[in-house]
């Protein structure tokens, strides 16, 4: 297990790398780019770990209360304009909307790869049962909400949610879900800080 754990490990920081070289491959900026998604990236993945860790010691990740979602995503803003504004500040105060880009989904990227570690360590190594509890409480839901279900259709709930429910699709779920948002924070931000040197 530990074995698969490292591999896995290995594998998310090669892909990390190689993303953030083709990012970064064509800069146009006396200001390293890399240099602000690597930190700032390493920044949002230890952050969220942290929170991730909080959740899990406070018995709620199979819970799924509302307000804890909405703090990952001000973990996310703050992370990301943050490491735009301070490489437009590095940069005499000039931001190109596609270097924001660039920033914004490179960190994004780091730092959901990091998350990703920490849930492939987290239901692998520390809790190899939380996805049996989490289909329990599915299960319980399920009646609850329809008390006169059938057992065929119960059963086909079920198949439906343990699909859902594998390592795999929550991690490559989250990992997307951090993405889409962390363009959709990159491409507000940019627009709001960019400003261009004058070709004068």
């Amino acid at each position: 297990m530990k074995c698969f754990f490292f591999n896995q490990t290995v594998t998310f920081y090669y892909i990390c790398e190689q993303i953030v070289n083709i990012l970064t491959a064509m800069e146009g900026s006396n200001v390293s780019i890399k240099k602000y998604i690597l930190k700032f990236g390493v920044i949002l993945g230890i952050t969220s770990v942290l929170y991730n860790i909080i959740i899990y010691l406070t018995g709620n990740i199979i819970s799924g209360k509302w307000f804890l979602p909405l703090i990952s995503a001000i973990i996310l803003i703050s992370v990301i304009i943050s490491g735009i504004y301070s490489y437009k500040l590095a940069n005499n105060s000039f931001l190109k909307l596609s270097n924001s880009i660039k920033i914004g989904l490179g960190v994004s990227l780091l730092g959901g790869l990091i998350v990703v570690i920490w849930k492939i360590f987290l239901f692998n190594i520390i809790e190899p049962d939380m996805m049996g509890q989490a289909l329990s409480t599915r299960q319980e839901q399920i009646i609850t909400s329809n008390p006169n279900i059938s057992q065929e259709k119960l059963n086909q709930s079920m198949a439906v949610a343990e699909k859902l429910n594998s390592l795999y699709i929550k991690v490559l779920y989250s990992l997307i879900e951090t993405l889409i948002l962390g363009f959709l924070i990159t491409l507000i931000g940019g627009i709001i800080m960019r400003k261009q040197r004058n070709p004068f």
